[in-house]
């Protein structure tokens, strides 16, 4: 997704409004309201349109007919009343169906962006996505619960009191016919510009958001190495190019608005004194004037509200063209056309065949070469190596986030590549080695591994995760706000959180990502116990940055450089003094160093000093 996607577009009428299209599948389901609105719109247009008529009158047969006075103005009084009655109509309907409008095209645009692969979020900020889901949905709400009512009024006030003129007075009908091309021409020609403008002002706002959103995220960092007055100018230079943007959109309908209001009126003041030669004249009444120039006003005002509309109708096109393209984004590999079913009851025998893997973002780089690995049911493998191995590789494989470019992940002999990816991964569950809390509570963060989950499962799940202790000694137990990416916990409490919430899912298959790694040894001890009696029956796939940590697994698999380069028990892998033997040895090497570091040996001289 680029910024400059609008600067490709042709620049006739039709193609500058074309994106607006995008929303008539919304507007589409609430089609009785838009028909009331319509009808509401022509009766205060018709309502409005009659008050000059009924001005004349007042004037050319109230005034010298004393009895007909009050009349004339209960006559007046009642059409001002229609108008207010509809026109207040008009504008419930039309901004409950912005606001309505509004709620499905973000809800749409979110449940779509969930959907979308990975490789889309390697390049796309969150910033991004939440302009557009933030600001570029408020001005689409703007056009259609507000000024898209307005443009439409406008119009039909502009169509009717024109033709009123005519009927009023041919001759100075003409002179206000030929101002409306000076004025709609130039709003055109300008709202071209404005349209490119208002693209680029909204990708500026998307910058300051997603930097701000970055940093934000990553609070701690940012304040332990002193980095605010950095972070604090790169945000400053993102909100004056923001700015800039702003600024030269704005200057663009300044200049627009300036030049239809001093042409229209320009242009009445024109027509008015070319009405008061003919009244003196005898050639017109004073009723006949009056009701000119009220249409002619209608005429002025209308033109005006149309060319400030039209500048915000360019820039609801350009927010519609940035949803529009993130609604166009598909995920990488297309859902298959006719999917396959995994068995009822899955065993989690789980099989990766001659598979080959390079990421989308990094085409040239094999993340997985000529990969075989069977892993049967019920069995626990460990996979460790260096890192880019192709470790985490295998997991985003078994996950279905992405589908090899060669060979075949099956699970329980069915190719997953022809499964719907939702039924695979609710086969799994895993936990990542930085645990994933929401803005929430606890109860809830641990029941996100299986939504319909009871309370009492909840609490089961957090007993089996070496969880439930510390949880009850919280003010409020289970009840405790998290916090945002749950700050408000310590990284062990966080990731025993995340191991309850797998243990709730009850999977087939479990994916540990190093799993005790934000552990102290006391509550390591609890969970590899709990984590033992989790694993008991399933098929269990070990990422291991730390060895001493699989040293009981069925098999462990050597990885480097996206192939296996040795499979056995830890004791023969260590005899045959290959990869996993130098990194072994390596590992309980400084495990040893730093034992006699924080641990030294007592030295009597030291006494003497002392």
């Amino acid at each position: 997704m680029t910024s400059d996607t609008s600067t490709s577009q042709p620049l006739s009428s039709p193609s500058r409004l074309r994106p607006l299209r995008g929303l008539l599948p919304f507007l589409r389901p609430y089609h009785a309201i838009i028909a009331a609105a319509l009808l509401a719109l022509l009766a205060a247009a018709a309502a409005t349109l009659a008050m000059p008529i009924a001005v004349r009158h007042m004037i050319d047969a109230g005034i010298t007919e004393s009895g007909s006075v009050d009349r004339h103005f209960l006559a007046l009084f009642g059409l001002a009343a229609l108008t207010a009655l509809f026109a207040s109509l008009r504008f419930y309907l039309v901004s409950w169906l912005g606001e309505r409008v509004v709620a499905d095209l973000r809800s749409a645009v979110f449940r779509h962006v969930l959907k979308l692969s990975p490789s889309f979020f390697e390049v796309t900020r969150s910033g991004e996505i939440l302009s557009r889901l933030t600001t570029d949905t408020t001005l689409i709400q703007t056009v259609v619960g507000s000024s898209l009512s307005i443009a439409l009024r406008s119009s039909l006030t502009l169509v009717g009191a024109m033709v009123m003129l005519v009927v009023t007075s041919p001759r100075l009908a003409g002179m206000i016919v030929l101002l409306v091309p000076a004025v709609i021409i130039p709003i055109m020609l300008i709202g071209r510009r404005v349209r490119r403008l208002s693209r680029t002002s909204q990708d500026r706002i998307a910058d300051t958001s997603a930097l701000a959103g970055e940093v934000l995220n990553a609070i701690p960092l940012v304040q332990a190495f002193t980095l605010e007055g950095l972070h604090g100018e790169r945000y400053e230079r993102a909100v004056e190019r923001s700015f800039e943007a702003a600024r030269r959109r704005v200057k663009h309908r300044a200049i627009l608005t300036a030049y239809a209001i001093i042409t229209i009126f320009g242009g009445l003041i024109a027509v008015l004194w070319m009405g008061a030669q003919d009244v003196a004249s005898g050639d017109m009444s004073g009723g006949q004037l009056s009701q000119f120039l009220l249409y002619a006003i209608f005429v002025g005002g209308s033109t005006a509200g149309l060319s400030e509309i039209w500048g915000a109708v360019q820039q609801a096109a350009g927010a519609t063209e940035r949803l529009a393209e993130l609604l166009a984004t598909e995920p990488d590999e297309a859902p298959p056309l006719i999917p396959r079913h995994l068995p009822d009851t899955i065993s989690g025998e789980l099989r990766f065949e001659h598979v080959n893997f390079n990421y989308p973002s990094r085409p040239g780089a094999r993340a997985l070469q000529d990969f075989t690995l069977a892993v049967g049911s019920g069995e626990t493998v460990a996979l460790v190596g260096p890192s880019g191995a192709g470790k985490t590789t295998v997991f985003q494989l078994a996950l279905s986030f992405y589908r090899p470019q060669g060979g075949q992940v099956l699970l329980d002999g069915v190719d997953i590549a022809d499964v719907v990816a939702s039924e695979v991964r609710q086969c799994i569950a895993i936990v990542p080695q930085e645990t994933v809390l929401f803005a929430d509570t606890i109860l809830e963060n641990i029941r996100y591994g299986r939504p319909d989950a009871s309370d009492a499962e909840v609490h089961a799940a957090a007993v089996a995760a070496a969880a439930d202790n510390f949880i009850r000694q919280l003010p409020e137990g289970y009840e405790t706000f998290v916090g945002e990416r749950g700050i408000r916990l310590s990284g062990g409490q966080q990731q025993r959180l995340a191991i309850a919430r797998a243990v709730l899912k009850e999977p087939a298959i479990l994916l540990l990502d190093e799993a005790t790694s934000a552990l102290d040894a006391e509550s390591e001890t609890l969970v590899q116990t709990a984590l033992a009696d989790l694993m008991r029956n399933r098929t269990t796939l070990i990422i291991a940055h730390r060895l001493a940590t699989v040293r009981d697994a069925d098999r462990i698999i050597v990885m480097d450089q996206g192939r296996i380069v040795a499979s056995g028990t830890h004791d023969e892998l260590v005899e045959e003094h290959g990869l996993y033997s130098r990194l072994s040895e390596l590992q309980f090497r400084d495990a040893e160093a730093g034992s006699l570091i924080q641990e030294p040996a007592h030295d009597p001289a030291l006494d003497e000093v002392s």
